[in-house]
């Protein structure tokens, strides 16, 4: 196992009294453990932690005043378990319709950002005929990574998985929702999950990748190839980026600061 230590500070001005709700603490889930964490806040307020119905993700829910600083911290230890091995994932196969399990099956689905309806032909003829199972996914996973390009600031909040498409152009959460559409629109069910990972190349932020439900469960896929998915620390899961924003606010707010930090402890 690998133990990570996360670091998370996000600093606003509050405008006028607003709700929010935030998802920055690492997930319960199988491929890690959580070791110890911390949440803080710089001004007095009450909060409370609640789960989504869906996908039990994490979320903290508070009220915040008009003031200058509002600030939230977040700290974690967390071990991450071992990747299973490539060359059984390799071998895996994608599961038919009638044997997925019931809460699988909402991952066919069109979503907001992953509008899959709309790609079923593109997919069908550019992967319909690939070896089905593993070897398919990770296919629309290396034509991604080799047609689009991944560019700051070429997306906002109403980019879809076909905009991406015809621009050819987006960041993490774009290039997950197309790898997403991708799959459900050839019957595999796919879904998003975020969290963090180091990534040298760029400021600190969170992470968006995708993961596929294949004969055995879910596996994961990054089309950025920005950094290795076992390295990846769950905070959620979600049908598109809808689900797992890390920040919904009701009010008006400005962000000052966004700093998720992690990384690897070394062990002595």
């Amino acid at each position: 196992m690998t133990t990570y230590q996360i670091q998370c500070h996000l600093k606003y001005k509050i405008v006028q009294p607003t709700e929010f709700i935030f998802m920055v603490q690492t997930a319960h889930h199988s491929d890690q453990n959580i070791l110890e964490e911390q949440l803080s806040f710089n001004l007095p307020v009450a909060w409370h932690e609640f789960q989504d119905s869906n996908h039990q993700n994490r979320h903290i829910r508070l009220h915040v005043e008009p003031c200058d600083h509002f600030e939230v911290n977040y700290s974690a230890t967390v071990e991450r378990h071992p990747a299973i091995n490539v060359e059984l994932q390799q071998n895996l196969n994608e599961v038919v319709v009638s044997d997925l399990p019931d809460e699988v099956l909402p991952y066919l689905l069109a979503s907001r950002y992953c509008n899959s309806d709309l790609l079923v032909d593109m997919a069908n003829r550019s992967f319909g005929w690939m070896t089905s199972g593993y070897p398919r996914v990770k296919a629309i996973e290396q034509w991604i990574y080799n047609n689009i390009f991944y560019v700051s600031g070429s997306s906002d909040q109403f980019t879809t998985a076909t905009d991406v498409l015809i621009h050819r152009a987006g960041v993490c959460r774009d290039f997950a929702h197309l790898g997403i559409a991708l799959c459900r629109a050839l019957g595999i069910p796919a879904r998003m999950v975020v969290g963090y990972v180091e990534i040298e190349k760029f400021l600190p932020d969170f992470h968006a990748i995708f993961e596929a439900y294949l004969e055995g469960g879910w596996v994961l896929f990054d089309p950025t190839r920005l950094a290795p998915v076992e390295n990846l620390i769950r905070i959620g899961t979600g049908m598109d980026a809808g689900d797992v924003a890390f920040s919904t606010f009701y009010g008006e707010i400005e962000l000052i600061k966004i700093e998720p930090v992690i990384t690897e402890q070394l062990v002595r």
